[in-house]
């Protein structure tokens, strides 16, 4: 038994010897040889004397396009329903894209994954959106193989293939495909737009922004808005001049080179911003309310021929009340009081300004193109991500970022700002009455994949040289996993089995080009597609869908549970006639097939799961969490992925500052906008703190009760945590300090949630982008003195203790 068992020893060593030896032999031989790689590749002749040597170029030389390859402006709008635009039959006029839609083809069937990330994902990459890791947007990643939120090696970029084979590549606007951790100075830039095959960026990282002070990224860098809106400024023109710039800079320079430009602004997302004239537009448009327009707006549809002419409109509350989410209710217009209803009508027609405006900006650079003789042979698809957006709450909202943090909307603190609305004092989003009035006839809006309302949208192709037809509708069933196999088969390329070194997932939809030549109702050459988003599923196979009756971020769970439903959409558009009892084989065969999808592209699990909880997960971050903080003045915004967390917990802010003039003055430290957010400054020789929470007027505001002369101090705050409030805010007590001394406190509550989505990141010395507290214009740069550093602690330590180590720190 010892001899067995010394021999099974032995053979074991030998084997891993023997292994180790293979591999390491392996591993030699997949390396290059250089060799080998000039004999390969050179086809010139190398002698001893360059002078009898012959020079051969081909492997050295990057690809050109194809001759004749066409330009791709592609843009891409947010949350908007089908029934939103002029060239639908909606009330929003959009002259840039009528124009494109006379000229080329409008796509009646065109559909989405219902959110951002993961619709982008999709377009970016032609794979399934649990395929490129965004089962939702980046702040809902996951560990997971579905829902990481990095887009991984395995799904290449049409920014990658396009450079790679001769194209200038350029990407504009909204990218909101980075990990939130990695949105920083110093974080990784592997998921950056200039890292993932776009030559230049302009825009801005995250889910939104604010239109009026934005925040903005060139390339690889945080930078300032060049003006700002009391000069005029908004992002939509911003992003239109700069688009402009860049296609005048490369055609200086490589004017036979072909570019693909993505073009994403900010519209429709909400913050909904616009100048006053495009609103003044749209005053009293939509005094009828929301379910008189989705009553106007059908017949236009049908019209118009996007949707066939016997679709019915869905009910406006169409999940049944033991499921439906309150968030997501849409209040009978007939029951709103007077103020309300002004209100609501007002909040659409900011929306309407904002896309019309975004729009006409658009325009100035298709005029461009037309001007420079460029537009004849350019594709532009102009798009919408997902449907309208049902995150303004039933009552609507001056600050969107109440929903991100759970807590209700008051009639009353909405109405002061009425006459505002728009503008900067506001962070609006219209209720979700609006939403399923942008998205009829379907049922419900942006989240819901299981239902059209959150799925199908806006999409019209306009091509002079290559599509013949001129202002026809499509009506073949497409999705947005579609648009990158129709890119590379219009310019003559494939997307590799491999690309630099990594085995290529499939691309996961197929090429729309057929469609160019094909007659409206031509059968579809897509085959299947599967759905889900937020614990929402459904799957569509051959004309029928099947949909799991499921309410996202609620929390509910129980999917094993769901209802499924079935309904014939080449026939009802509308998913208004549930055929689960009459074709219970048909459901229960698709069912299976969308478990077989969920497998192929890694879709589970499903999270359900609120908005707050999936924003406030911790993930990995290239610096390990901690319970101290130090920050020096003049750093680019820190963003809040990966700033100090003093969400729902005791804290404290330290500042180590000396003071060189008696009126100095500035701020000291600042995170947020005036939306949400927190400030300590000096103004006036005193000492003050903010925390502007959510918006709501008046600010929490603290102020000294004694004057500061020159001289070195530390100057803080530390706010205690007693308890939770019914909205799960943070209730408890501040206090104020100079040095050691207190110098004012008082009751003070903290948002359960973050400050924004995205952008407003934390300061030193000044305040970025939108001020935090009314007391100060931004920058806010502080001056007449100096400060050292500021230490933010979330650890239980006294105030007194920390302030003593504060002074030995900052001046060793």
């Amino acid at each position: 038994m010892i001899k067995q068992t010394k021999k099974k020893r032995l053979n074991q060593l030998l084997g891993g010897i023997l292994f180790c030896t293979l591999g390491i032999s392996n591993l030699m031989s997949a390396q290059a040889d250089p060799r080998e790689v000039r004999k390969e590749n050179f086809k010139g002749e190398i002698q001893l004397d360059v002078r009898k040597s012959k020079a051969d170029w081909t492997p050295y030389t990057p690809k050109k396009a194809p001759a004749g390859a066409p330009n791709i402006l592609f843009v891409l709008f947010d949350d908007t329903g089908l029934a939103s635009w002029s060239p639908y039959g909606g009330i929003i006029n959009m002259p840039t894209l009528d124009k494109l839609a006379n000229n080329g083809l409008i796509y009646s069937q065109w559909h989405t994954t219902a959110l951002c990330s993961p619709t982008r994902s999709t377009l970016l990459t032609g794979r399934n959106h649990h395929l490129t890791g965004n089962a939702a947007i980046t702040e809902g990643a996951n560990g997971f193989p579905g829902a990481h939120g990095r887009i991984p090696a395995q799904t290449a970029t049409i920014g990658q293939i396009l450079q790679d084979n001769g194209w200038s590549t350029f990407w504009l606007g909204k990218n909101h495909n980075v990990p939130e951790q990695d949105v920083s100075a110093g974080g990784s830039k592997k998921q950056w737009p200039t890292q993932m095959g776009f030559d230049r960026f302009y825009g801005f990282i995250g889910g939104e922004t604010n239109q009026w002070y934005p925040d903005l990224i060139e390339d690889n860098g945080f930078i300032e808005a060049p003006y700002t809106p009391e000069e005029g400024y908004h992002l939509s023109k911003d992003l239109a001049d700069k688009a402009i710039q860049y296609l005048k800079d490369q055609k200086a320079t490589n004017p036979s080179k072909p570019w693909f430009m993505w073009y994403c602004p900010g519209a429709n997302h909400a913050p909904h911003h616009a100048p006053e004239e495009y609103i003044a537009k749209y005053k009293g448009k939509f005094d009828e309310g929301y379910e008189a327009y989705r009553k106007w707006v059908l017949p236009r549809m049908i019209a118009k021929g996007v949707v066939p002419k016997d679709t019915k409109l869905t009910p406006l509350n169409p999940i049944s009340s033991d499921i439906a989410a309150p968030g997501d209710y849409v209040r009978p217009w007939n029951e709103l009081k007077p103020e309300e209803k002004k209100l609501f009508s007002r909040l659409a027609e900011v929306y309407a300004g904002f896309s019309e405006y975004t729009d006409v900006q658009i325009g100035r650079i298709v005029e461009y193109l037309e001007k420079t003789g460029q537009l004849e042979n350019t594709i532009v698809i102009y798009a919408a991500d997902n449907g309208a957006s049902g995150e303004g709450s039933p009552n609507g909202s001056v600050n969107e970022n109440k929903f991100f943090n759970g807590y209700p909307d008051e009639l009353a603190e909405n109405m002061k700002y009425i006459d505002v609305l728009g503008g900067p004092d506001t962070y609006e989003h219209f209720p979700t009455g609006w939403a399923a009035a942008f998205s009829a006839p379907f049922k419900m809006f942006k989240r819901y994949s299981e239902y059209a309302g959150g799925t199908c949208d806006p999409l019209i192709i306009s091509w002079p040289k290559g599509i013949q037809a001129r202002g026809e509708v499509r009506n073949q069933y497409h999705h947005s996993t579609d648009i990158v196999p129709t890119i590379l088969d219009v310019c003559g390329l494939e997307m590799p089995t491999t690309y630099k070194g990594t085995p290529q997932y499939p691309v996961s939809g197929v090429s729309m080009k057929y469609t160019f030549t094909s007659t409206p109702n031509s059968k579809t050459e897509k085959k299947r597609q599967y759905y889900a988003m937020l614990g929402t599923r459904a799957i569509w196979e051959d004309g029928w869908k099947a949909v799991a009756r499921h309410v996202p971020i609620t929390g509910q769970g129980n999917f094993e549970n769901d209802i499924w439903e079935l309904y014939h959409v080449d026939i009802d558009r509308a998913e208004a006639n549930d055929l689960a009892k009459k074709y219970p084989e048909k459901l229960d065969y698709l069912v299976k097939a969308w478990f077989e999808e969920a497998d192929k592209n890694l879709v589970l699990p499903l999270d359900d799961r609120t908005a707050v909880q999936q924003l406030g997960i911790e993930r990995p971050s290239e610096e390990a969490p901690r319970e101290r903080y130090i920050y020096y003045p003049h750093t680019a915004p820190v963003p809040e992925g990966v700033a100090v967390n003093v969400r729902g917990r005791s804290y404290k802010i330290l500042a180590d500052v000396e003071i060189k003039d008696e009126n100095a003055s500035g701020v000291i430290f600042a995170h947020g906008s005036r939306f949400g957010g927190h400030s300590l400054f000096i103004k006036d020789k005193k000492l003050n703190y903010v925390y502007n929470f959510l918006g709501i007027q008046p600010e929490q505001q603290f102020i000294s009760s004694t004057s500061l002369k020159p001289g070195k101090y530390v100057l803080g705050m530390e706010f205690n945590r007693e308890k939770t409030g019914k909205n799960g805010e943070q209730i408890g007590t501040m206090k104020l300090y100079i040095n050691d001394q207190v110098v004012a406190e008082g009751p003070m509550k903290t948002q359960p949630g973050k400050f924004t989505l995205s952008g407003d990141g934390l300061c030193v010395g000044y305040d970025s982008g939108d001020a935090v507290s009314k007391s100060y214009t931004t920058p806010g740069t502080f001056t007449g003195g100096e400060i050292l550093g500021v230490g933010v602690s979330i650890e239980k330590a006294q105030y007194i203790d920390l302030e003593k180590e504060a002074l030995q720190k900052f001046r060793d």
